[in-house]
């Protein structure tokens, strides 16, 4: 009984690992152009766009379902990803985005 209870431990730990490091490559390639690889926005794109940075007190106040909605629909000349990216993807993206500011 206790190798299974482990054996289901292990499971949830590397399945939370896995997503987390799939959230990580889809921001990567989807967002980080953009938005920057810490989220800050000092990229060339970021700057000319004036995008804020994920780390401003403005982002950080924003709902999870504030930033689910911007990510769907898109925002200002921010892409729609509906379509592009399932509701899970987006919504480990914006758990992702959570560990930046930080």
């Amino acid at each position: 009984m206790k190798k299974i209870r482990f054996a289901g431990v292990a499971l949830a730990l590397v399945s939370s690992v896995a997503m987390a490091q799939s959230a990580g490559d889809t921001y990567k390639a989807k967002c980080a152009m953009c938005h920057g690889a810490d989220g800050t926005a000092a990229t060339s794109i970021g700057k000319s766009m004036k995008i804020a940075s994920f780390k401003s007190p403005e982002m950080i106040k924003l709902s999870d379902a504030a930033m689910i909605a911007s990510t769907k629909n898109g925002k200002g000349k921010m892409p729609a990803y509906a379509g592009k990216l399932s509701d899970s993807q987006i919504k480990a993206v914006v758990a992702y985005i959570r560990t930046l500011q930080k």
